[in-house]
């Protein structure tokens, strides 16, 4: 798949999988851009894969919940 259809897997699994908006799986997918998190996805086109994507997925999910503060009981 292109590097764009990629991309976009992985917004559509983390808004899937993890019940979160539209918007807020966008918003982590281009914040990981912007961390160069892709770089190497873009450079080779052997990352670019459902299993990747969805590991992909899973860790740009969990990087973003360790950057939230607890929520109060």
């Amino acid at each position: 798949m292109t590097y764009e259809e990629y991309l976009d897997e992985v917004t559509t699994l983390i808004f899937e999988k993890f019940g979160v908006t539209e918007k807020q799986a966008i918003t982590m997918v281009m914040r990981a851009q912007d961390a160069e998190f892709f770089v190497k996805h873009d450079d080779n086109e052997a990352l670019r894969n459902v299993d990747q994507a969805h590991a992909d997925a899973k860790a740009l999910y969990a990087a973003a919940q360790e950057k939230q503060p607890p929520r109060r009981k």
